[in-house]
This record gives C-alpha cells, sequence and structure tokens, in this order.
C-alpha cells in the first residue's frame, strides 16, 4: 500500500513537473512571437514600398448591417505623395491602421453622402490623424451641403478628449491647434449631370459627381486621377447615367450594390419572425441602392477596365456567397469583377494598364 501511495505521489510530481514547464514554454514563446510581431510592425513602412502610381485600400466594404468581413463604408487612396480617404464608416479608421495606411499623412477626407454609416467613424478618424500626424491646422473634410454641421458636431464631440491628450502627450504631438477636421462644403450646380473638380494637389485630381440616392438630396460620387490611372467610387446610388459619363475609360470602378433576391429572402424570413420593423426597412432599401446588374452595365457602358462591388447589401459572412451575388451580373460586364472585403488592396501603378491585388491581412 505504502509503495502504491509513492508511486501515485511520484505520477502527481512528475505530472506538475510538466505543466509547470509547458506554462513556462508557453510564456516563452509568446514573448518571442510578441517581440518579433512588435519589431516587424513598427519597422516595416508597406506604404513606402509601394511603386509610384495610385493604390486603392478598402477599409470599409460593408453596411450599417453586422458584417464579419466588413467594416462601414471607407476607402482610402495613396496617389503619388497624397494621401485621402473617402467615406469613414465606423471601424474604418483602425482596419486603415491594421493595414499600415499611413493614417497620420492623410491631406483630406471626402464624404459622399451624410447617412450615418458613411461618416460615423469620422471622430475616430480625425483623432488618430491628429495625433499621430502631429497636425498643427484641422483636417480638410469635404463633402454635400450639411458637412459643416457634421464636422462641427464632431469637434465638438471630441473637445473634451482633445484637452486630455494635449495636456498628456504635449503640443509637438497633439498641438491644439491642427485637432478636428475643417468642413469643406462641395457646391454644384443642381440638376442630375452636376461635375465639379473639388481637389487638386501633387498631380492628383479629385471630380465629385451627382449620383441617385433618393430621399437624400445632395449624394455624390468621386473620380481620382493620376497621371495616367484613374479610379472611381460611386458612392450609393441606383444606376446613373451621371456616373456613367464621369467613369469613361477609368481603371477601376467600386460601385455599391443590392441584391434583391438576397435582400427579399431576408425581408420575407423578418416578416415570418414578427419583426415588422426590420421587414420595412429591408423593403425600403430595395429601390436606392444599384443592383449588380445596374453596376456591372454602368461599368461596360463606361468603358472601366476592372469592376469591384462595395457597400455590399446583404452582409456576406462567407466569400462561398459572392457568385450567389453577382451570378445575374456575370454576362453584363466582360471585365473582371469581384465583391471587396475589408484588407485589400488594389496597386495601378503609373505607366501600366496593370491592376495588381493583394490581401493586407
Amino acid at each position: 500500500m505504502r509503495v502504491l501511495r509513492w508511486s501515485v505521489l511520484l505520477v502527481v510530481l512528475i505530472a506538475a513537473s510538466i505543466f509547470i514547464a509547458g506554462s513556462l514554454l508557453r510564456v516563452q514563446i509568446a514573448q518571442f512571437v510578441f517581440d518579433r510581431a512588435v519589431k516587424q510592425n513598427f519597422s516595416r513602412d508597406a506604404a513606402a514600398a509601394l511603386p509610384d502610381g495610385l493604390h486603392v485600400y478598402v477599409c470599409g466594404a460593408g453596411t450599417p448591417l453586422p458584417d464579419p468581413l466588413r467594416n462601414g463604408p471607407c476607402v482610402a487612396v495613396i496617389a503619388g505623395e497624397q494621401h485621402l480617404v473617402f467615406d469613414a464608416g465606423s471601424g474604418g479608421a483602425r482596419t486603415l491602421t491594421r493595414m499600415t495606411y499611413p493614417v497620420g499623412d492623410i491631406d483630406a477626407v471626402f464624404l459622399t453622402h451624410l447617412h450615418s454609416d458613411h461618416m460615423d467613424g469620422l471622430g475616430e478618424l480625425l483623432m488618430q490623424a491628429w495625433v499621430t500626424g502631429g497636425r498643427d491646422v484641422p483636417m480638410p473634410v469635404y463633402g454635400p451641403p450639411g458637412v459643416d454641421e457634421v464636422v462641427s458636431g464632431f469637434n465638438a464631440a471630441y473637445r473634451i478628449d482633445s484637452t486630455y491628450r494635449a495636456a498628456h502627450h504635449g503640443p509637438d504631438i497633439a498641438n491644439p491647434e491642427g485637432r478636428g477636421g475643417a468642413p469643406q462644403p462641395i457646391q454644384m450646380a443642381a440638376g442630375p449631370g452636376g461635375q465639379a473638380v473639388v481637389y487638386e494637389s501633387g498631380g492628383v485630381t479629385v471630380t465629385a459627381f451627382r449620383v441617385d440616392h433618393h430621399p437624400v438630396e445632395n449624394a455624390y460620387g468621386y473620380r481620382i486621377d493620376y497621371k495616367d490611372r484613374s479610379v472611381v467610387l460611386s458612392g450609393d446610388t441606383v444606376y446613373n447615367p451621371n456616373l456613367v459619363a464621369a467613369s469613361k475609360g477609368a481603371d477601376l470602378l467600386l460601385h455599391d450594390a443590392l441584391n434583391v433576391q438576397m435582400v427579399d429572402k431576408m425581408r420575407e424570413a423578418a416578416a415570418a419572425a414578427g419583426r415588422t420593423g426590420i421587414a420595412q426597412i429591408l423593403h425600403d432599401i430595395l429601390d436606392y441602392h444599384a443592383t449588380p446588374e445596374d453596376a456591372a452595365r454602368a461599368a461596360s457602358e463606361a468603358g472601366v477596365s476592372q469592376l469591384v462591388f462595395y457597400h455590399t447589401i446583404p452582409p456576406m459572412p462567407s466569400p462561398m456567397l459572392n457568385a450567389l451575388f453577382m451570378k445575374d451580373a456575370k454576362g453584363m460586364f466582360d471585365g473582371p469583377m469581384e465583391v471587396a472585403e475589408d484588407g485589400l488592396i488594389y496597386s495601378l501603378p503609373a505607366g501600366s494598364r496593370s491592376i495588381d491585388v493583394e490581401k493586407a491581412f
């Protein structure tokens, strides 16, 4: 009996030793991985290695509906030495950091329209750009009439926070004179064919154009031209001839899209479950976003080289759903088309017709 007790005790001691050694080894491995990741993240400047050209970062390809692969609408561009962000949906600023986009170098922000999902992350974006960039002037924020009210609201909401950061980090990092945004309302001629150059700097031209997102009174898309490369962002719209005109010959078109059949299935399920409010909303949104077929038609008529669907409805938690989303659009556009998710980077080198794509994470 005594031998048995000693044997059991020995087994327990060995097991405990193995557990302790394993725990220590796990800590050591974790420390090694952490140290390596920190060194790599702070030593690399992925943007600096990009060739001269126009580079598009998808920091938000989603909608207000929860989507594990997509934040709210957000697209960032590097064109030469210019750094521009279009829309500031929730989570977009953090995704830009994950993508190693130089948030502190942002030169201007552009809003397509003033729906909440396109600007509810603006406060965080402005704060991060201010602190990480050591700004000494507020960020220009371009947008439709009403952008001054939106920017002023975010400035007010973040005022108290800014005093803490200035006191903590000092004016070299958090200069109170550089915090927040400076609204730049875009005034455009009335009518469905309105277009206006709204930004020119460093060889980059940004043209705003009217789209149709009724009942939103002023909804814009944007075309970005740099050297011989061009990208168009639709904003939110149905099929729109003005978008087709503004997109003529563009290399890349990022177009919002709503699959009616898929959303209608969701509406039916919501109604059957007694969720009448959600069912009504899903019904209401059917007629103020382009369908994938509409977007493909616009891309074909404009003669763009590649079509990317972003701000896609409904949420698609798996890439397996992408083919279903695009199935009726496939025959309407001859070029490449795909459904975007967060983390994609499209690179359009100057002096080339190529469009390269990589996943940042």
